[in-house]
C-alpha cells in the first residue's frame, strides 16, 4: 500500500529527505513550507509529488510526517499536530540537532494517534535552502533516532524503512546522550570556529593582509562557521546550558595552555600535542559523523593553465569520483598544493596509485 509522507519544511535538509524517499514509488511526498515559490520549486524539480494547501489539512492525511522546520518551529508544529483528529496511526520525526526540549513535548502528547521519533541526519552542508538539496546527502551518515515513550520497536523499524534510500547508519539515542554528544563534536566546535573568525576580524583591523593569508588551515578548521547564523541561533537557545558548561571548560582548557606557553615547558607542551593528535588520529575518518570526514589526498602540481582540469580527466577516466576539491594557497606543513576528497579508502588508494603513476607526487592524509 502506498505510504503518504508530509514534510514540513523544504529546506536544506527536508529537502534532502524529500529527495531520497521520493525515489521509492510506494511513497507519496507532500510537501510543505511557509515559502510558495520554495514549493513550487520542489514541485517542478521532482522533489515532492503534490505541494500542501494547508498543513493542518494535509498532515491528517499522512502515514509519516517528517518536521524539518527550526526547533522552536518544531515544537510548535508539534503542539499543532497534537490538536488535530487523525482517523489512523501517525508516525512523526523531526531533523533537530537538539533533541531534550523537542522529547519533553513528544513524551507528553495526549493525542493517541500520533507516535513520536526523534531523529537527526548527521550531514549538512555550508549551503542553504531547497536548491541546495541532495539525495545522497545522508549516505554513509549517522541519523539519530530518540524513539518517545509511546514508541516501540517496530515503529523505529517502519521509519527506519521509509528513510532506507537515505543509506544512513542508524543510532538509537536517548536525548541525554544525544545532546551532550553532538553538543561536544557539533555544536560547541561551531561557536569556537565562530570565535576565531572573530579574533582574525579584530586584528585585520591592523593587518590589512591577513585575509590573503587566512587560507589552508584557517579556512579549513573555521569552515562551518560559514553555516546559517538564524539556525544555528536556535541550536545555541535549545542547548544553552549544555554550551555555558562546555565553554567553562574550554576556558580552563585555554588558562592550562596559556600557562604551558608563558612557563616555556617545552616536554609538557609536546604531550599536550601528542595526546591531541593521537585521539584526533583515532577518530572514525571512515564514516560521516556531525562534522563529516572523507579520505584525502594532497597532490602536487604545478600553477599553470589546465593543471588541474588534467588531474581530474585523469582520475575522471578511471570512473573514479571526487567528493571534494581544494586547491591550497597557504601549505605550510603539506606537501601539496591540491587536496582532493574521496567517499571510500579504495578510491583514494585507487587514485593515488593513478595519479603516482602518472608522475604526480602525492601523499595520503593519515
Amino acid at each position: 500500500m502506498k505510504k503518504t509522507i508530509v514534510i514540513a519544511g523544504l529546506g536544506l535538509i527536508g529537502g534532502s529527505i524529500a529527495k531520497s524517499i521520493v525515489l521509492s514509488a510506494d511513497n507519496h511526498v507532500i510537501g510543505y513550507d511557509v515559502s510558495e515559490e520554495v514549493m513550487n520549486y520542489a514541485l517542478e524539480n521532482g522533489i515532492i509529488n503534490e505541494a500542501a494547501t494547508e498543513f493542518q489539512k494535509d498532515a491528517v492525511r499522512a502515514d509519516f510526517i517528517i518536521l524539518a522546520a527550526p526547533i522552536t518551529q518544531t515544537i510548535y508544529l508539534l503542539k499543532e499536530l497534537n490538536g488535530l483528529t487523525f482517523n489512523k496511526k501517525v508516525i512523526v520525526s523531526d531533523v533537530s540537532s537538539v533533541k531534550s526540549n523537542v522529547m519533553r513535548i513528544a513524551d507528553t502528547l495526549t493525542n493517541k494517534h500520533i507516535t513520536f521519533i526523534g531523529g537527526h541526519p548527521m550531514a549538512g552542508s555550508h549551503k542553504k535552502g531547497i536548491q541546495a538539496a541532495r539525495g545522497h546527502l545522508f549516505e554513509n551518515a549517522i541519523y539519530v533516532l530518540t524513539p518517545s515513550v509511546y514508541a516501540n520497536s517496530e515503529d523505529t523499524y517502519l521509519l527506519q524503512n521509509l528513510l532506507v534510500n537515505t543509506k544512513s547508519k542508524f543510532v538509537i539515542l536517548n536525548q541525554t546522550e544525544h545532546d551532550e554528544m553532538t553538543g561536544v563534536v557539533s555544536h560547541f566546535p561551531h561557536l569556537i570556529a565562530s570565535s576565531l573568525v572573530h579574533q582574525a576580524r579584530k586584528w585585520n583591523d591592523m593587518h590589512s593582509f591577513l585575509p590573503n593569508l587566512a587560507a589552508g588551515g584557517f579556512r579549513d578548521i573555521t569552515r562551518i562557521a560559514s553555516s546559517n547564523p538564524t539556525m544555528w541561533q536556535d541550536i545555541f537557545y535549545h542547548n544553552r546550558y549544555k554550551m555555558s558548561h562546555l565553554l567553562e571548560e574550554w576556558i580552563k582548557e585555554m588558562h592550562y595552555l596559556k600557562n604551558l606557553l608563558d612557563d616555556n615547558n617545552k616536554d609538557e607542551m609536546i604531550t599536550y600535542l601528542n595526546e591531541a593528535k593521537q585521539f584526533r588520529d583515532g577518530l572514525g575518518v571512515s564514516d560521516k559523523g556531525a562534522i563529516p570526514s572523507f579520505y584525502d589526498i594532497y597532490v602536487d602540481i604545478r600553477d599553470q593553465a589546465g593543471a588541474l582540469a588534467t588531474v581530474t580527466q585523469l582520475l575522471a577516466s578511471y570512473r573514479i569520483s571526487i567528493n571534494n576539491i581544494q586547491i591550497l594557497e597557504i601549505r605550510e606543513g603539506i606537501n601539496g598544493a591540491l587536496r582532493l576528497s574521496f567517499s571510500s579508502e579504495e578510491a583514494q588508494k585507487k587514485s593515488d596509485q593513478v595519479l603516482q603513476a602518472n608522475g604526480y607526487e602525492t601523499m595520503i592524509e593519515k
